[in-house]
C-alpha cells in the first residue's frame, strides 16, 4: 500500500496563490509517476498536471497551462503543485496520485485510470 497525503489547501481570494504538496515515505517513491487531480462539486474528476518518475516529463492540461507548475523532490520525496491567477472555477478537491513505472519507459499522463494510489485530497477554495 503507497499512502499519500495532500497538504497546503485552503481558502485563497481571487488571483491569488497557493502551493500544494503530496508526501509519502515509500521508498519506492522515485518508481512511480505522480498526477494532481480536483474534482469540483457536480463536475468529474480533471487531471491538471503530472510527472513523470525521474522528473524529466511533465504535462498540463489546457485549463491550467501557464497557471500552474508541477515539480517533484525524490530525496524529500515530495511532489508539489504550484497555482497562480487562482479564479472561483478553481475551487475544487484536489487530489494526488501515483502510478507505477519502469524506469525504461517513463512517461506521464492525464488519464485518472492509469493511477494506482490516490490520497484523500486538500480542499482548495477560491473566493472574495
Amino acid at each position: 500500500q503507497l499512502q499519500l497525503v495532500e497538504s497546503g489547501g485552503g481558502t485563497v481570494q481571487p488571483g491569488g496563490s497557493l502551493r500544494l504538496s503530496c508526501v509519502t515515505s515509500r521508498y519506492s517513491w522515485d518508481s512511480y509517476a505522480i498526477g494532481w487531480f480536483r474534482r469540483a462539486p457536480g463536475k468529474d474528476l480533471e487531471g491538471l498536471a503530472c510527472v513523470s518518475s525521474g522528473g524529466g516529463i511533465r504535462n498540463y492540461a489546457d485549463s491550467v497551462k501557464g497557471r500552474f507548475i508541477i515539480s517533484r523532490d525524490n530525496t524529500k520525496k515530495t511532489v508539489t503543485l504550484e497555482m497562480k491567477s487562482l479564479e472561483p472555477e478553481d475551487t475544487a478537491k484536489y487530489y494526488c496520485a501515483a502510478d507505477y513505472q519502469y524506469y525504461s519507459d517513463p512517461h506521464c499522463r492525464l488519464n485518472a485510470q492509469e493511477y494506482d494510489y490516490w490520497g484523500q485530497g486538500a480542499q482548495v477554495t477560491v473566493a472574495s
